[in-house]
């Protein structure tokens, strides 16, 4: 069953650059898939478009049968609420711990403080961030901001991860122990889109794996 389907989308920016060019792609539920490709390729551009951060130009995204070009500003919140979203770009709070970090996005959606904290408790362990929940975001290395970012990503238990270079700037042994944690949403049926360069973690992580070539899906 495809939980995501791309029907000859395409995606161009202004100026007239061409972010992805008539692209069609199934993802199937519980499937975890690397997009991969040289910097520019539309890695970016493919997921935040699932993410409802960028509308298609052309052709037809749907998500669990919903059509996301088409959809209302107002709704693009409950949408979000099935993902989770690991973006190179989405910042932690420095001025927050790390429990409140991860606290926040229950916090929007309006959950009980008690059954917030103990999903944020949840969240931390099995990121394998127990006993740095007062800790500053700052005071974490580069793997546990990592960790931490994939925590608030998924404490609201979404059925779909996403993630954009999770592994860049990390060494090989904190790279290995971040895909781990993705593989392990995988082996309990989330279903994990990650995009990366790094083509060395897919033979051991990707149940399957694309290739992007300047707008352009090559290989699938």
């Amino acid at each position: 069953m495809s939980v995501i389907q791309f029907n000859h989308v395409s995606k161009r920016y202004p100026g007239g650059y061409q972010g992805l060019h008539d692209l069609s792609l199934d993802v199937a539920e519980s499937e975890m898939l690397f997009i991969t490709g040289h910097s520019g390729a539309g890695k970016s551009t493919l997921l935040k478009l699932i993410a409802v951060m960028e509308r298609p130009t052309s052709g037809t995204l749907t998500v669990n049968g919903q059509n996301l070009g088409r959809m209302s500003a107002d709704m693009i919140p409950f949408v979000r609420r099935n993902l989770g979203l690991v973006f190179q770009d989405q910042k932690l709070l420095y001025d927050r711990s790390v429990f409140d970090n991860v606290l926040l996005p229950l916090q929007v959606c309006g959950q009980s403080p008690r059954d917030a904290a103990k999903r944020a408790r949840a969240a931390l362990d099995k990121v394998g961030l127990t006993g740095r929940d007062k800790s500053n975001p700052i005071a974490l290395s580069g793997g546990e901001q990592q960790r931490l970012c994939i925590a608030r990503a998924i404490v609201n238990r979404p059925a779909i991860l996403i993630a954009d270079e999770p592994t860049a700037n990390l060494d090989g042994h904190t790279a290995g122990e971040v895909m781990d944690i993705f593989k392990s949403f995988h082996k309990v049926g989330v279903t994990v889109l990650i995009a990366t360069h790094d083509n060395s973690l897919v033979p051991r992580y990707a149940s399957r794996a694309i290739h992007l070539d300047r707008g352009k899906l090559i290989g699938a």
